[in-house]
């Protein structure tokens, strides 16, 4: 399903909207260029599960949990080069907890990921707006 918004409030609005739509449990990669929202997004999708916390990009902390107890894992891995980096950060245990997982720049390592998931693909387009394609994902593609 293809989404296209405006504006900042806009990007927010459609966070909120696949949040409800979402399981409780899931893993979420946000693929997309520099500043094509992941992190707009994720405010969205925090605040239709139900958190208030204020939400920033994790690319220095690599992991941020919102919630108490955690309900949504946001995780950068912009800052990561080798899948081994990736798998010393324990996300197999974050992925077994009852928590909405996103990860941003995911599709740099997708032979980490389980076979069922769901990628948010962000584009910034010329006139500002984004285009958000929500895919539902269900086995690893073959390359």
């Amino acid at each position: 399903m293809t989404h296209i918004t405006h504006s900042e409030d806009e990007t927010i609005a459609l966070g909120r909207q696949l949040a409800a739509e979402w399981p409780q449990q899931a893993l979420v990669l946000l693929i997309g260029d520099l500043g094509a929202g992941k992190t707009t997004l994720t405010k969205g999708i925090v605040e239709g599960r139900g958190i208030a916390d204020p939400v920033t990009s994790p690319t220095f902390t690599l992991i941020h949990e919102y919630g108490d107890p955690p309900r949504v894992f946001h995780i950068d891995l912009y800052r990561l080069d080798e899948a081994h980096e990736v798998a010393a950060l324990g996300l197999d245990e974050l992925l077994d907890r009852p928590a909405l997982t996103l990860i941003e720049w995911g599709e740099r390592f997708p032979e980490l990921w389980p076979r069922e998931h769901i990628e948010v693909r962000l584009k910034r387009e010329p006139d500002e707006s984004r285009r958000i394609e929500v895919i539902l994902c269900r086995h690893h593609e073959e390359t």
